[in-house]
């Protein structure tokens, strides 16, 4: 089964805009969570734009499922996972300012720091997955690093997917392939959405996990939350 991981950073951005409590982040997680969400991913960042590092210990406190906490590795970043300790972690390159994540990790120029990092987050219990492109040297290089899953940055696929799917699929297929061969977990995220996640699904063996926000957050808008939720755990399926 593919678990479908509901990102609420743009909840968060909402919520920020007029700077009150409302939408209630805590009540909205929990809400996916008994609309069918088997997970909560959140992604806080340095400017604090989107979810804030103080909602951490909270969402901690009221998150049943899978709780995944993704960003850049700082100090404060690590510090801040370790004391919280989520189910998950996910390791993403991104710069301080940037918009939104655009890459994976180089796991070879990068490897010994991801290997400590992967160290210390697994003395706490947590289960550490690195953001890859969907490259065989790439996905051969997290190995090295320790993790236990990689997330596969499908923004290449989504980009493409509308010209010719089965090119865009193509590099992700061969590197899941690697990493079921080397005993890698599998996540996947960025700008997968309706029109492209079940294709996706159908053509990765042993997917476990997606991670989905800014798509699923902008279809509620038209469907309402709870349905949103439920169309997105069908595509997940085999129909």
């Amino acid at each position: 089964m593919t678990r479908l991981s509901v990102n609420i950073n743009k909840i968060a951005l909402i919520r920020n805009a007029r700077g009150s409590n409302f939408p209630d982040l805590l009540k909205v997680a929990q809400d996916c969570e008994s609309f069918g969400a088997e997970g909560i991913t959140v992604h806080p960042r340095p400017d604090e734009r989107h979810v804030k590092f103080s909602d951490i210990p909270l969402l901690k406190q009221v998150v049943q499922t899978e709780f995944n906490i993704e960003g850049y590795p700082s100090e404060e970043f690590i510090k801040m996972v370790c004391d919280n300790a989520p189910k998950q972690v996910t390791l993403v390159p991104d710069p301080p300012g940037a918009l939104t994540s655009s890459e994976g990790w180089d796991t070879l120029k990068y490897r010994q720091e991801l290997k400590d990092i992967s160290t210390e987050f697994k003395k706490h219990n947590i289960r550490v997955s690195i953001f890859v492109d969907p490259s065989l040297g790439m996905v051969e290089g997290a190995k090295e690093t320790g993790t236990d899953r990689i997330e596969l940055y499908t923004g290449d696929y989504a980009h493409n997917y509308d010209i010719n799917k089965e090119e865009a699929i193509a590099p992700f297929v061969s590197a899941a392939k690697l990493a079921n061969k080397l005993d890698l977990g599998i996540n996947a995220g960025h700008d997968l959405n309706l029109d492209n996640l079940h294709f996706f699904y159908l053509q990765i063996p042993k997917l476990l996990e997606v991670s989905i926000g800014h798509a699923l957050v902008v279809d509620s808008l038209y469907y309402g939350l709870k349905n949103t939720i439920q169309i997105y755990k069908r595509l997940l399926t085999n129909y």
